[in-house]
């Protein structure tokens, strides 16, 4: 793991090396060491030999992305986007989709284990379309010549582009045309239905060929501000660019995900956490049946407004437009409950660990989208009495390093309930 014959440290940006690559690591990049200092490199594979240049350094790392692969691993493959190690949109288009899958498979082991001492054997499971064609939502950035295009890794520049091989083939036509605008997101929902969310101006040809268009502060132009998703025959609506899952079969999986492993019982007392529109409440209120309670808790004002609309036919939901952990510590939810579901931002849930578990839960169910956070979190609960019981992963981002965790836990049960039952 050495550097070319002829450098030397206190190099400028434009060194190169050859690297023996190492193991995969979280955010898309894999690990290798020049001279003693870790360097984390885009665009190689773990066991590949490579020539890379650096790109960023600090005083404890560097960063690097290959320039020539020298000794290719098993499942690498030509990138078929020609955009591909240019926008930061990707990071995997070199490698075979089952094998990112089981790259991202040891990103969550290594996370688990390294922060929260958890062992896990399990894989991460595909989900139709595994490759491309699947972005129901992409936002493209524009330039200063009205092109749009997606930003560079860790970077403000736009690398203009005239397609997108992850972006669902149904989306609104944004590429190929110029825009007055900083932005423009582009949407198609399971129903089919196409707005887009942009300040730029619109011709009568361009808004003819959507539902709606919204204005980036949320304020519809014209037609729908809205589209319908559907999920196992339930219509939600979502307004603009609210949040909703962006791969065409995440929202079903998860919610099958989540209902077996919250195992409802009827007159059941469930927490639904950073509910957004309210898709887990939905299904999580047929579990619980007659006598039973679920809380539905969202702070997003526009989330919390569909949520509204798409939960009012159901008299056992009670709707808290709140922040979680103002929701949990003024006791606006009660003071115990018997299921606790979370799907938390990317931060994770950490400030409100400790709240779950004063309910004392008999289980809880958290859905994360970072597996770091996720396992800070596990270690968390750990010390307040709740073990981990079982964790499915899912590859919803197929060419990216993100992986959906669905992970159950349940009470430990304390020295005298194993000696009562022993």
């Amino acid at each position: 793991m050495t550097a070319d014959a002829g450098q030397e440290r206190g190099f400028d940006d434009s060194l190169e090396a050859v690297l023996d690559i190492g193991p995969v690591a979280h955010g898309g990049h894999c690990v290798a060491r020049l001279d003693g200092q870790v360097v984390f490199v885009r665009h190689a594979m773990p066991g590949e030999r490579v020539r890379v240049r650096i790109t960023e350094r600090s005083t404890s790392f560097l960063r690097a992305d290959v320039v020539e692969v020298l000794e290719a691993a098993p499942g690498r493959v030509e990138a078929p986007c020609r955009y591909a190690g240019l926008c930061g949109g990707c990071d995997f288009q070199h490698v075979d989709p089952a094998v990112q899958r089981t790259m991202l498979g040891d990103v969550v082991r290594e996370q688990l284990h390294r922060l929260a001492s958890i062992e896990w054997d399990g894989v991460v499971e595909a989900v139709e379309p595994d490759a491309l064609r699947w972005r129901t939502r992409v936002t493209f950035a524009v330039d200063g010549d009205g092109r749009p295009g997606l930003r560079r890794h860790r970077s403000h520049d736009i690398i203009p582009v005239e397609e997108c091989l992850i972006a669902h083939p149904d989306l609104p036509q944004v590429l190929g045309q110029t825009w007055d605008a900083d932005s423009v997101e582009a949407i198609v929902s399971s129903t089919g239905e196409k707005i887009l969310v942009t300040d730029a101006s619109i011709s009568d040809a361009v808004e003819a060929a959507v539902d709606g268009v919204v204005a980036v502060d949320g304020t519809t132009r014209g037609g729908r501000g809205f589209v319908t998703e559907n999920v196992l025959s339930t219509d939600f609506r979502v307004s603009g660019s609210g949040f909703w899952q962006v791969h065409p079969d995440a929202a079903t999986t998860l919610v099958e995900a989540v209902i077996d492993a919250a195992q409802i019982k009827q007159g059941d007392t469930v927490l639904d956490l950073y509910a957004g529109v309210g898709l887990f409440t939905t299904f999580l209120s047929d579990e619980v049946g007659e006598g039973g309670t679920v809380f539905s808790i969202e702070s997003d004002r526009v989330a919390a407004r569909d949520a509204r609309r798409n939960l009012h036919d159901l008299p056992d939901v009670r709707l808290v437009a709140e922040t979680v952990e103002r929701a949990l510590r003024q006791q606006m939810l009660g003071d115990s409950a018997d299921v606790v579901v979370l799907d938390p931002p990317r931060t994770g849930a950490k400030r409100v660990v400790a709240d779950i578990a004063a309910l004392g839960p008999r289980r809880i169910v958290y859905v994360a989208c970072d597996p770091a956070a996720l396992a800070r979190d596990l270690a968390s609960f750990a010390a307040r009495g709740y073990r981990l019981e079982g964790l499915r992963a899912f590859a919803l981002f197929p060419m990216t390093h993100h992986v959906e965790c669905v992970a159950v836990l349940t009470a430990a049960p304390n020295p005298g309930e194993l000696d009562e039952t022993a």
